[in-house]
């Protein structure tokens, strides 16, 4: 059994935290919402303090790379409650030179530091069945093995050094963000033309246009629940990382510059707290469409 402190339990981050308390593990959780920490403990965990015991390992499931530098060596950093040679598990989407500067502080203090991103969704988190893409030396996941093995079902080694693992998520979250702003744009036309809507996904679900963000958001339009698995609010940062990442590489990106400016017009549009799929209302609100739930 080892001693996890979990940093962030949102929608992931919880999920995460349940399967490593199904699986054994004695699990400390930090979120600013205590109604999070309350399901915690209320499933076997605990939440955490300063008086908590020194963890074997750190998950670090928070929104950005600000919120992850802070969690982890800020005046108030959870890193300085790790044991001697602890492991860093660090699943916040950033940018792959960033994940290297956290790997150098943590190697400088004597820990062990995963770039690990995570892929799956909360249902998947929920289920200890999310995809890991990870990198970092052989003793960091040595050392987050206990982890990895509670929350993975899958885990991708991409290198022996932190970085890999971000830039592999980049990749996944250009697909992932245009496939979702595809969605909307092709529910819209759908909807233009008089469509059932659940008859669209019912075709398109065996067809080669699908995709798994399709299949997935899809439901939550026709559904008409905007409740957020994932917001509006994440795309223009995360997509924003992968255009900074391709400006650095002299790298063009004309469909995820277009998918980004759709987010950001979404967020203006006060959808930004909204179930990412709520890209499909800003889409249909320019030609006055209806759809499922509205008036």
């Amino acid at each position: 059994m080892a001693v996890v402190h979990v940093i962030g339990l949102g929608s992931m981050g919880l999920g995460m935290a349940l399967s490593l308390v199904r699986a054994g593990h004695a699990v400390h959780g930090l979120d600013l919402n205590e109604g999070q920490v309350t399901r915690l403990t209320e499933a076997g965990g605990h939440a955490l303090s300063t008086s908590s015991p020194q963890a074997d390992a750190l998950v670090c499931v928070v929104l950005n790379a600000e919120q992850t530098q802070a969690a982890l060596f800020g005046p108030d950093g959870w890193a300085g409650h790790l044991k001697p040679g602890g492991t860093i598990v660090s699943c916040a989407t950033v940018a792959p030179d960033f994940a290297r500067e956290m790997e150098a502080l943590a190697l400088a203090r004597g820990l062990h530091y995963l770039d690990a991103p995570i892929s799956g969704g909360s249902v998947r988190a929920a289920e200890g069945a999310l995809s890991v893409m990870a990198s970092g030396t052989p003793a960091a996941f040595d050392g987050a093995a206990p982890v990895l093995e509670a929350i993975a079902q899958t885990v991708h080694w991409l290198g022996d050094h932190a970085g890999p693992g971000s830039a592999m998520k980049a990749v996944n979250q250009l697909l992932a963000g245009v496939h979702i702003a595809a969605m909307g744009e092709a529910l819209g036309l759908a909807t233009s033309q008089g469509l059932d809507l659940a008859r669209v996904l019912e075709v398109i679900r065996v067809s080669a246009g699908t995709s798994w963000m399709f299949e997935n958001r899809a439901p939550h339009v026709i559904e008409a629940d905007y409740t957020p698995r994932s917001t509006i609010n994440i795309w223009p940062k995360d997509l924003g990382i992968v255009t900074d990442i391709a400006a650095g590489a002299n790298l063009p990106l004309p469909l995820t510059e277009t998918a980004l400016a759709q987010y950001r017009a979404a967020a203006e549009a006060g959808l930004g707290q909204q179930d990412d799929a709520a890209i499909t209302r800003l889409i249909a609100s320019r030609a006055g469409l209806k759809l499922p739930g509205d008036r």
